[in-house]
């Protein structure tokens, strides 16, 4: 008796490189992405004719109210504790030379009183913040 071999499958289509491909976007998109931490809350900057880009190490949110927020702190005193705390430690890893201090962007409301604004600025003198830069979109 004789028997007949099986039919022959044909070899399935490997999966490797559509996996390489995902691996390769996803290390594109990890490289690429910008990671920043999350704003304590929304801030609508006030509008200007001419804007430069603020660009700096520490930033400090104040909404239309005059609420304060750091980092995921909200609240005036543990944010400017919070804020004085970080410039010292990034002064310990950096020396922080008198004549150029790290300067502090402030990301405060359009809708903010101005007096509000002006009595925060000798808190942050006091926390160590010489340059304080106003954050503003283009008209």
């Amino acid at each position: 008796m004789q028997f007949s071999s099986p039919p022959r499958r044909q070899p399935t289509e490997s999966i490797v490189p559509m996996i390489n491909v995902v691996f390769l976007l996803l290390i594109f998109f990890l490289m690429s992405a910008q990671i920043a931490p999350p704003e304590p809350f929304d801030v609508e900057p006030p509008v200007m004719a001419e804007t430069e880009s603020a660009e700096g190490e520490f930033r400090l949110y104040m909404d239309a109210e005059g609420q304060i927020g750091y980092l995921d702190i909200i609240g005036e005193a543990e944010a400017l504790a919070a804020l004085a705390a970080a410039r010292e430690s990034y002064c310990a890893a950096e020396p922080c030379p008198e004549d150029a201090p790290p300067p502090l962007i402030l990301r405060a409301d359009a809708k903010l009183d101005a007096t509000r604004l002006a009595a925060l600025m000798p808190k942050l003198g006091a926390a160590g913040f010489r340059v304080v830069q106003l954050v503003t979109v283009k008209q």
